[in-house]
């Protein structure tokens, strides 16, 4: 079987994506933030690694509530978040003043021609369109610029964490092998695996499971099913207590795209 992300025809691909217009305060507390290695592994190529990064400018699109943004700032880069939701950068705006936002989508990013060094997108790829993305990008870069493309997921080889998240649906778990589909405009070249964890209580649990866009989008009585199965298991079957610190593995999928 070829090796897959998620597969969302592009009306369910909007219908899911537009449940993350508003609730950006709950997103930005309880998502995870991103290791420092997969920002150095991106940007360690001819050309930007060895420039001062306040003289890289990068479009960080898809921002969000600013989660990789951060990442990126703190490296010292010169970065321009662009995010199709209001709520989400005002969230982004309140971290990072000096980061300067605009809404926009990866198809249009309202950004200058020829103006970015770099253009990345963390945990959004599967929202856009490969094709009127991948041009867009190959628009605003300078010659010799790159794409990066980066997931967070959940480490599902740890066999608790795989059941996990087939309780909360976590449809961001992409499969061994996987490539990120990419219109003509870019071209992928390589791509890097960074492992870490993040310390999170069964509550935290919880609300990692509400900021998903299964829960979003779902019924009341989905919903209701899925807290259900959660609390079950984390204290029933795995016996945690109210408040324990996890260990909950994460591995950082990024790939580095340049122009065709």
């Amino acid at each position: 079987m070829a090796a897959t992300g998620p597969r969302l025809d592009s009306q369910r691909r909007r219908e899911l994506a537009s449940s993350y217009r508003s609730g950006g305060e709950h997103y930005d507390r309880i998502r995870p933030g991103y290791p420092d290695e997969a920002v150095r592994w991106l940007f360690d190529v001819p050309g930007v690694s060895s420039r001062t990064p306040s003289n890289v400018a990068v479009a960080d699109v898809g921002a969000g509530t600013g989660k990789y943004t951060r990442t990126l700032a703190a490296a010292g880069f010169d970065v321009h978040a662009v995010d199709p939701s209001e709520d989400m950068l005002g969230q982004l705006h309140k971290s990072l003043p000096q980061v300067p936002v605009s809404v926009g989508t990866a198809e249009a990013t309202g950004l200058p021609a020829a103006s970015f060094d770099a253009v990345t997108v963390a945990q959004a790829w599967h929202w856009c369109d490969p094709d009127a993305s991948a041009k867009e990008f190959a628009r605003i870069l300078v010659p010799g610029g790159f794409v990066g493309l980066v997931w967070n997921q959940l480490d599902v080889s740890v066999p608790w964490v795989h059941r996990f998240a087939r309780i909360i649906h976590a449809g961001d778990v992409l499969r061994p092998g996987f490539r990120p589909p990419m219109g003509p405009a870019l071209r992928l070249q390589e791509a890097h695996t960074t492992a870490w964890t993040q310390q999170m209580t069964p509550a935290d649990l919880t609300e990692l499971a509400k900021s998903r866009s299964y829960y979003l989008s779902a019924t009341e009585a989905v919903r209701a099913k899925v807290l259900a199965n959660l609390d079950w298991y984390l204290h029933e079957h795995l016996g945690h207590a109210a408040g324990e610190s996890l260990e909950l593995p994460y591995l950082t999928l990024s790939w580095r795209a340049t122009r065709a």
